[in-house]
């Protein structure tokens, strides 16, 4: 799988998205401009030890982004989706845009990738959801459709003996 962030603002939330594709084997793919510098204490501190685990790759534009991985298959993630994220099959492995906090992808990629825009339901009248959350909802579905491959399935408790 393919994390994609379209010129992420805040370094806390990279981390944790850094972390959680750790955790799940997931690329994480970078546009710049960014926010903030890799190196920034918040992305650090949020990705905890985990970042130098990271598949990382930064490109300089959304251009260069396309260029480097030709015939992508490329989810965009938006508010302005016409499917439901549950309601797509996911290859293993497709790319997942995600936009800037601020404001989201742009709007002249989204209707170039019209069909594949997808977004996460919410109620009433809420703007978004924190981009972490957004990425690991969306992420944990698609990895869902591919049966979590080698990933770990059971925990095992430990067994607490307790005096009467």
């Amino acid at each position: 799988m393919n994390i994609v962030l379209y010129e992420p603002e805040m370094p806390a939330n990279t981390g944790n998205i850094g972390r959680t594709c750790v955790a799940t084997n997931t690329k994480l793919h970078l546009i710049e401009p960014l926010g903030f510098k890799l190196s920034e204490k918040h992305l650090v501190r949020a990705g905890l030890d985990y970042w130098d685990k990271l598949d990382v790759t930064v490109y300089s534009d959304y251009q260069d982004f396309l260029k480097r991985n030709p015939g992508a298959k490329i989810y965009m993630a938006t508010t302005k989706g016409e499917h439901v994220y549950t309601d797509v099959p996911y290859d293993p492995d497709a790319y997942i845009m995600f936009g800037p906090e601020s404001r989201g992808i742009p709007e002249e990629i989204l209707v170039e990738n019209r069909e594949n825009c997808i977004r996460i339901p919410m109620w009433g009248d809420i703007r978004s959801l924190n981009l972490s959350n957004s990425v690991a909802i969306v992420l944990y579905e698609a990895l869902r459709q591919n049966g979590f491959e080698k990933m770990t399935m059971e925990g095992h408790l430990h067994h607490l003996h307790w005096k009467e």
